[in-house]
Parts: structure tokens; sequence; C-alpha cells
């Protein structure tokens, strides 16, 4: 059974890959992912390229309503790839794969990210903000907020 942080590392690969699928970066990636794979194995390498090209399609096919699932089934899938490669090798192999993954996913880790200033939402997916039944809902709230039966205005205010 691996570690924590290989189970974490591994998790983070699948993660990786699921996002780098699609983007500019992918060509570069995919090519470092199924060298990683492969262990200077050629067939083996050529199997997860073709795997990887696999993963792409299924997430460029997904309808809009179905992405988030096919995404998350595909990092799952891609996570326990990864967690199945460590597992198979020795205590001095896993070290050393471990730390060429962390590399790998440092080199392509998305710059910048999402930020948000004192008092502000930051999201790196979807919000859905809803509110229902005369409630209230809001990212950020600044100032008060009542629910009730507004006041009339004074006349003389027209």
């Amino acid at each position: 059974m691996l570690a924590e942080a290989m189970t974490a590392l591994a998790a983070a690969g699948g993660t990786a890959v699921v996002q780098a699928a699609g983007t500019d970066a992918w060509t570069g990636f995919r090519q470092q992912v199924a060298s990683w794979f492969g262990r200077g194995n050629a067939q083996r390498e050529s199997a997860e390229l073709e795997r990887l090209d696999q993963t792409a399609a299924a997430l460029e096919a997904a309808e809009a309503e179905q992405t988030e699932r096919v995404q998350l089934r595909q990092e799952a899938s891609w996570e326990a790839w990864f967690i199945a490669l460590l597992e198979s090798l020795n205590d001095e192999q896993q070290e050393r794969a471990a730390a060429e993954l962390r590399a790998l996913l440092a080199q392509h880790a998305p710059q910048g990210g999402v930020s948000a200033g004192q008092g502000g939402i930051a999201a790196g997916r979807d919000v859905n903000i809803k509110a229902e039944q005369g409630s209230i809902a809001t990212g950020v709230l600044n100032g008060d907020a009542s629910i009730g039966t507004p006041t009339k205005p004074d006349p003389s205010q027209g």
C-alpha cells in the first residue's frame, strides 16, 4: 500500500492529465507522461500515448451536462493508473519515479490561478449561487440585506 504522500501525488497526476488535455501544453505533457509510464519500454510508452489520446477524445466528446462527470471519471482512472505503477516498483525505484513525477507536474502546473482581494470570492471551477423561496443568495455581500416587504417611500420623495 502506498504512503499518503504517494497517493496524493497520484491524484495530482490524474488531475494534471485531465486539466492538460485539449490545451496548448497537451502535446509535450502527453509525451512526458507516456515516457514516465514507459520507464524505458517503447511498447509501454506507445500504449500510454494511446490511453492519453483516448482520455483527450473522451473529454472532448463529453456533452456539456456530462463534462464534470467525465472529468472526474478520467481523473480517477489516471490516479489509479499512477498508483498501480508506483506500487509495482521497489522502494528505491518508487522514490525515483515519485521525484520524476513531482518534477513533471511542477513543470506543467498551471501558472497564475484564481485569486480574490479582501472580501472577494475566488473559484477555480464553477460557482452556482441560487436563492429559493424568498431567501437571499450571494457570493459576497458588502452592506446590509433584509428580507421582507420594502417600505413605501415618502410621497414627498417622488
